[in-house]
């Protein structure tokens, strides 16, 4: 296996783990507030909303956004360019980073959303609508990585026109001519 090639493949395992991680502190922060506010409700004795459980999945999607990256760098494996190896690896940790902040946020405001869905029982689109602006930059850290990600793969019809690296081209002696 090439260097490009297995840089390429690290770099995949890097985008979808940064953006997993991100996910998980995500996903921990708005389940903990959660909890807390069915807690109050209990306490209150007034009925616990299962739709703050909305908050607790919302930051989720940051890890489909990594697997959509690393899937790409994958196949970027299969047929880099030169020097694609160090432009994925970059790539992965500053685009796996983007959207591991983006999650961490999400899930810190979606807690503060179900503690003021909790608490009010108002507000509800709202506090999505907000958590969905967080959202909007981990899309956008995907699209720009994907436009970046194209360039780094060689086309099919490219590899196939340019002749092997191993291979040179000799001029051969002319043939004896024979008496």
């Amino acid at each position: 296996m090439e260097i490009d090639s297995a840089l390429c493949i690290a770099g995949a395992i890097g985008v979808v783990g940064l953006s997993a991680a991100g996910s998980a502190i995500g996903i921990g922060k708005a389940a903990c507030a959660t909890i807390g506010a069915w807690k109050k409700c209990y306490a209150q004795n007034k009925p616990a909303p299962y739709t703050l459980f909305t908050f607790v999945g919302a930051p989720l999607t940051q890890t489909l956004y990594g697997m959509i990256l690393m899937s790409m760098l994958l196949t970027t494996a299969k047929n880099p360019i030169p020097g694609a190896g160090i432009a994925a690896i970059v790539l992965a940790v500053l685009a796996g980073a983007g959207i591991c902040a983006s999650a961490a946020f999400q899930g810190q405001a979606a807690a503060a959303g179900a503690d003021a869905q909790a608490e009010t029982g108002k507000g509800f689109t709202n506090y999505l609508a907000a958590i969905g602006v967080i959202e909007t930059v981990a899309i956008f850290v995907m699209v720009f990585a994907i436009i970046c990600i194209l360039p780094l793969s060689a086309s099919e019809e490219k590899a196939a026109e340019a002749p092997p690296a191993a291979v040179q081209v000799v001029d051969a002696p002319a043939p004896a001519a024979a008496d």
